[in-house]
């Protein structure tokens, strides 16, 4: 069965546990698509998918789906160790072309460092395959500029879950997900 997805929602969540599975299915409990079987996928963003909001997006899923996910995630046991997980996204200006998702799930990075990170990933590889010229060693904040005054990537974001690991050394565990729905 080939498809390509015509939605897509993202969503986060962080679970705490004693042991690590519990504490990534509350995770995924957190972000509200625990029901499904989780399929990783890499990181297209498909050419003409909506976005729609995770409210929408759960309400599309059904138990036990197979369900196609772009998934960042990341656990930790060690007390007040940081942790993210973050999912990037570049969509070009041409709808009929395909954008990028990232993931990223760092070790002592802000929710804020870790999801422009992501984004960053995300818009470079798509002004990569644009062929938007730029030099990779200059800051975030001018390659985004570059990259939206060609006109051919029109917007950027992320969707960043960070947390602390648990005081009493419990499993804290991060998700962030992009969810593509047919």
């Amino acid at each position: 069965m080939l498809f390509v997805p015509t939605k897509i929602f993202f969503t986060k969540g962080v679970g705490r546990h004693k042991e690590y599975l519990s504490s990534f299915e509350l995770a995924l409990r957190d972000a509200k698509i625990e029901k499904c079987n989780l399929v990783t996928v890499s990181s297209i963003y498909p050419p003409g998918c909506k976005r729609i909001s995770v409210d929408e997006g759960v309400k599309l899923l059904q138990p036990g789906a197979v369900t196609f996910a772009v998934m960042a995630r990341n656990a930790t046991n060690e007390p007040n160790r940081l942790i993210a997980s973050s999912i990037g996204v570049a969509l070009p200006a041409d709808e009929a072309q395909y954008g990028y998702l990232s993931e990223h799930h760092p070790f002592g990075e802000t929710e804020k460092k870790a999801g422009e990170y992501a984004e960053d990933l995300a818009a470079t590889m798509l002004a990569t395959t644009l062929g938007i010229e730029f030099n990779p060693d200059t800051a975030w904040d001018e390659r985004e500029q570059i990259y939206k005054m060609s006109g051919k990537i029109v917007r950027t974001f992320n969707v960043t879950q960070s947390a602390e690991g648990e005081k009493s050394g419990m499993w804290t565990t991060v998700v962030s997900s992009a969810i593509l729905i047919p």
